[in-house]
């Protein structure tokens, strides 16, 4: 337990999932001086030692006030856990192509200003394939999310928006998408998602399912020179927290599919310590 006071920016009252497990988690971890605060009316951080978007849940729905949040965070002198700095980089998915020119194989991403058929189309002919997942590049949760046939219309929601467009790799629903947590840059512990049957998106909401499993040692290694090489784009030393989630293609390579440093669910029910290595890093970074 810390005698710190941390603000822990949380979801509006509005947003569908359920995170009170995950509350009563870090409420546990970081004893009372732990304050949920509902990160679109955070705007008084007067009286507290550290602030950390750990639980901001829905930030993509509203990017014009999460950056003025993380301008105030920075204009402030706030502490702040992972540092505005790496929020700000992490926010959009385009990190994902620094870290390709940097050597870390990620899912194979065309990024298109503009998403309609001609760019389905474009896209099925570069990567060869019949399946597309599309992705905004800002977003979490699976939310904007489609996989699309060649039959299929592109869905109005996301119609003529800046998109990712990425081949479906089929290997998520066969031996599903591996994420490793560190805390301090140590390793904690890692865990595998997979879809419900029929689906390709492992998030609990849409039925998908996770269990403790021992990493294959190459997802280990990729996992970790992501974290260097995010290190040296950034300037940033070790992370409180960091979520590495990686895929295995067709051809057997691991690629990095997201690197998780703003909200992840950390899945602490799965660490061998319940969490202690993950609360003594957040206190450390006030």
């Amino acid at each position: 337990m810390s005698d710190l006071r941390i603000a822990i920016l949380c979801p509006t009252p509005e947003y569908e999932e359920d995170w009170s497990h995950i509350q009563s988690d870090y409420a546990r971890l970081l004893g009372n001086g732990a304050v949920f605060i509902d990160w679109t009316k955070a705007n008084d951080f007067s009286g507290f030692d550290l602030v950390t978007p750990l639980l901001a849940w829905g930030y993509p729905r509203d990017c014009a006030r999460w950056f003025a949040l993380l301008d105030q965070l920075e204009a402030e002198n706030l502490r702040v856990s992972n540092p505005v700095s790496i929020l700000r980089w992490n926010s959009d998915k385009t990190y994902l192509a620094e870290l390709d020119a940097a050597g870390i194989p990620s899912v194979p991403t065309i990024w298109t200003a503009l998403l309609d058929r001609v760019a389905l189309e474009d896209a099925r002919k570069s990567f060869n394939v019949e399946t597309l997942i599309v992705k905004p590049p800002i977003s979490g949760g699976a939310d904007g999310t489609f996989r699309l046939e060649r039959d299929d219309m592109v869905p109005a929601s996301v119609a003529g928006q800046r998109m990712m467009i990425q081949p479906y790799v089929p290997n998520i629903a066969e031996e599903g998408e591996y994420s490793l947590f560190y805390f301090a840059g140590i390793f904690s512990h890692s865990i595998i998602k997979r879809p419900a049957k029929g689906d390709f998106r492992v998030q609990e909401q849409y039925g998908g399912r996770e269990e403790a499993v021992t990493a294959p040692e190459g997802v280990r290694m990729l996992a970790e020179q992501a974290l260097a090489a995010t290190a040296e784009i950034t300037k940033s030393g070790p992370l409180a927290y960091a979520r590495v989630d990686i895929l295995r293609d067709g051809d057997g390579i691991f690629r990095l599919m997201e690197l998780e440093l703003i909200e992840p669910s950390l899945f602490l029910r799965f660490a061998p310590d319940a969490g202690a290595a993950f609360a003594r890093a957040l206190v450390s970074s006030a």
